[in-house]
């Protein structure tokens, strides 16, 4: 039996079905095949960061051999390397063994080669959310080619949070 899940942040408002599993403490974990959904919202949050449970999910998926269309260690899941120095193939390791979210993000923590504050956390994650395509016409013109790859009437798709989660909902059978 399926679960639904209500999306967060400013998604298209699809709704997502997945199959709990269980891991050895008994802590439901999400069965992450990206072949029938995509991965959470880049805007989702764990311990305040943007971008790392789509980051889990890609990665949980990656190990199932379920990822799909959707790329562990991509070029968008950098910012957050960089952000902390953060290693993603220690941390495809950890998500071998089985890890839940929290115990995920205890590890990022402790092993995070730039360790922030709660404050620095959230004004990066608020930058990133909000981060569109830059001015130059080039960028300008490949982000409007991008988003009209899906859609031709959006005026409302602004950041690259808003194109990938369009991206996501239309893959998916939705209609933009």
């Amino acid at each position: 039996m399926g679960t639904n899940i209500e999306p967060t942040g400013s998604s298209p408002g699809i709704w997502m079905s997945f199959t709990p599993l269980k891991n050895t403490m008994s802590t439901p974990i999400a069965n992450t095949d990206l072949t029938q959904r995509p991965p959470r919202s880049m805007r989702s949050r764990l311990g305040g960061f943007v971008l790392l449970p789509r980051i889990l999910d890609k990665g949980r998926a990656t190990l199932a051999g379920k990822n799909g269309e959707y790329n562990y260690n991509s070029p968008t899941d950098q910012h957050l390397v960089r952000f902390l120095g953060l290693d993603l193939e220690a941390l495809l390791e950890e998500l071998a063994k089985g890890k839940v979210d929290g115990e995920i993000l205890e590890w990022v923590k402790a092993n995070a080669k730039t360790p922030r504050a709660p404050w620095e956390i959230e004004a990066w994650s608020a930058y990133i959310e909000k981060r569109g395509p830059d001015s130059d016409a080039e960028t300008l013109s490949g982000f409007a080619e991008y988003v009209g790859q899906h859609s031709k009437t959006r005026e409302d798709i602004k950041t690259w949070f808003d194109a990938l989660d369009l991206d996501d909902f239309v893959s998916f059978g939705g209609k933009a």
